[in-house]
């Protein structure tokens, strides 16, 4: 009988997991059990699966630019059209529209490069709590008297999100958070698999940095708050079932807006994956202003 933590990492997979209907052309299952909008990086995920699914298998994906343009109702399927916009000796490029009703909800483009040498140098990987002496994500957000939705809880546990720091630097004007996870078991395989699901998981908690620097979180109920943009560059291919080390940093936030970088390290200080977002936070106790 599978615990807790890994019946939270199939039902990922098996979310995650679309139809092919024709060439170019998929299919994601309704999501069950989850209330409101899609989250975005479960779009980000699938889109990035069905451009994989046409390029080929040398390749891997290096690079993922995405626009969130209308919330998704997980209560119907998501179609994915793909474009094959370039096919070159070490690159391809890819357009992915996901729709429903007729209309855009995101629009995607995804770049994939084949494996070569080349110069290398990275920033050092900042230091970090040990994430076994972390608290969950789950018990964060709980202590903020939080209400968290049962399906988040399974995704949190999927991913055994855990939160380092938080903290409003005044003298620098910068909001930085960290967190750890790691890639469950139910993504091995080629480097498609580990790929998807580090774009999922990598829009959890990254415009929630922005609101670190006003003492609020994503949560709270005075905050209206969405993804607008989300662009990932995956230098790794992320390892499954080790820990991750996620560091987040927001240099500015204004007009109902905020923006967010990632920084993703192996344990052993390997750069993985770099990110960056423009989410909405729009603060429902503030009038607004032309």
């Amino acid at each position: 009988m599978m615990n807790d933590a890994a019946a939270a990492s199939a039902e990922i997979a098996d979310v995650l997991r679309i139809e092919e209907l024709d060439t170019d052309l998929c299919r994601s299952q309704p999501t069950l059990g989850v209330s409101g909008r899609v989250f975005g990086g479960q779009v980000i995920a699938q889109a990035l699966t069905a451009a994989a699914r046409s390029v080929e298998s040398e390749k891997v994906a290096h690079s993922l630019h995405a626009y969130f343009l209308r919330a998704g109702d997980p209560a119907r399927p998501i179609l994915y059209r793909v474009a094959r916009d370039f096919d070159g000796g070490s690159f391809a490029n890819r357009r992915v529209v996901a729709m429903q009703g007729g209309k855009a909800i995101l629009n995607l483009t995804a770049s994939f490069h084949l494996p070569e040498e080349g110069l290398s140098h990275q920033a050092r990987m900042p230091e970090a709590s040990d994430p076994e002496t972390c608290p969950t994500m789950e018990q964060v957000l709980s202590g903020q008297g939080a209400s968290v939705p049962n399906f988040l809880r399974s995704r949190f546990a999927a991913f055994d999100l855990r939160l380092g720091s938080a903290e409003y630097d005044r003298n620098t004007g910068t909001a930085v958070q960290s967190g750890w996870l790691r890639i469950p078991e139910d993504f091995a395989g080629d480097a498609t698999g580990p790929r998807v699901a580090l774009a999922y998981v990598s829009d959890f908690g990254l415009i929630s940095t922005a609101m670190v620097a006003h003492d609020l979180y994503f949560f709270s109920p005075q905050i209206q708050g969405a993804s607008l943009d989300h662009v990932v560059w995956f230098h790794r291919t992320p390892p499954i079932g080790e820990w991750l080390l996620y560091t987040m940093t927001s240099p500015w936030s204004g007009s109902a807006r905020g923006v967010a970088h990632g920084s993703i390290y192996d344990r052993a200080g390997a750069r993985i994956a770099s990110v960056a977002q423009e989410g909405l936070i729009r603060n429902r106790n503030l009038k607004a202003t032309s």
